[in-house]
């Protein structure tokens, strides 16, 4: 598998001037402003292969969208190097720009007063799409988007869920082989995100095609990336597959134990930190070094119906990395 993106020492750095309050704040500003640099993203680098799904995560200001900015050619780095299928995007070159898309879910590209269908056709000869080939392609998404009752309506008059199936439409119709998506399920209905994410599978699959995705909805990045990149204070945390996060991150797993009788409390709580208790049921939190041991140990101690061992979710992982709070 080839790579695709490769990224070295990537930064992003913006002044940001500040102003005292009131009129003398204002007339003080006009000769003597104070300014700070705020880096966005910092020495970032990264490789990305053919045909792979990245999900890349971090709160809010991490620097995601800073960095796909800086993929896709919208803003030119501060420092560090970055190669997106050969290209140096921020040289904006057209060959490279007829073969990536960026996709934002809080940003609309479509012609607002014209139906969709008029969007795709200025699409077709922005990016040189042949008759032939755009034809194909709408055949495709009209099928994979669910696209066909929608086409002579006004942008203006769809649906914020028909709206982003429109977008990845526009964004798909000239078939780009690296694919920038920005939080595109915030705020569908759970319905319209399956759907969704549905799309972006089937997509990746027909057209092998290179992504990476920014999402705030766990569920997108579970179903969806080969690999989580993990990403704070413009810094990578993290580079690895959701059980490697997990092993890495988390030194517990969770005992889940039904009985075949009531079972004190008192008789559980020595064995760890008990995270539910029903007298036929409960969920014990136990260090995961000691996992084997103290299931054996419930199992020959206790009327043991049924036992799981389960590791923690992925939501649970990310929360306690951005709340710096210790595992037990």
């Amino acid at each position: 598998m080839g790579s695709i993106i490769e990224v070295k020492e990537l930064a992003k750095s913006y002044i940001v001037y500040h102003k005292e309050p009131g009129l003398v704040g204002s007339l003080r500003s006009l000769y003597c402003r104070r300014k700070d640099t705020v880096a966005a993203v910092k020495d970032i680098t990264l490789s990305i292969g053919e045909g792979e799904l990245v999900g890349f995560i971090g709160p809010n200001g991490a620097g995601k969208t800073t960095t796909l900015k800086m993929l896709s050619g919208l803003l030119h780095p501060s420092g560090g190097h970055a190669t997106v299928l050969g290209y140096t995007p921020w040289q904006r070159q057209p060959a490279y720009l007829e073969q990536v898309s960026l996709v934002m879910g809080q940003k609309n590209q479509l012609w607002w007063d014209l139906p969709l269908i008029d969007s795709l056709l200025l699409q077709k000869d922005l990016y040189n799409v042949s008759e032939s080939a755009w034809q194909e392609s709408l055949a495709e998404l009209i099928e994979l988007l669910d696209l066909e009752k929608i086409l002579t309506v006004q942008v203006r008059r769809l649906s914020l869920g028909q709206r982003m199936r429109a977008e990845l439409a526009a964004a798909l119709i000239y078939r780009p082989k690296v694919l920038f998506l920005d939080e595109p399920t915030i705020g569908l209905d759970i319905v319209v995100q399956r759907k969704i994410r549905e799309f972006i599978k089937q997509y990746k699959q027909r057209h092998r095609a290179t992504i990476i995705l920014t999402s705030h909805y766990l569920d997108d990045v579970r179903e969806l990336a080969d690999r989580i990149i993990i990403i704070d204070q413009g810094e990578i945390r993290f580079d690895g597959t959701a059980d490697q996060l997990i092993k890495q991150h988390v030194n517990h797993r969770r005992i889940v134990l039904n009985f075949t009788q009531p079972v004190e409390r008192a008789t559980l709580e020595k064995a760890g930190r008990l995270i539910n208790f029903e007298p036929h049921r409960a969920t014990l939190q136990v260090p995961r070094t000691k996992t084997s041991s103290i299931a054996a140990e419930l199992l020959a101690a206790l009327p043991v119906e049924d036992i799981a061992i389960a590791e923690p979710s992925l939501e649970d992982v990310v929360r306690e990395l951005f709340s710096g709070k210790d595992y037990a």
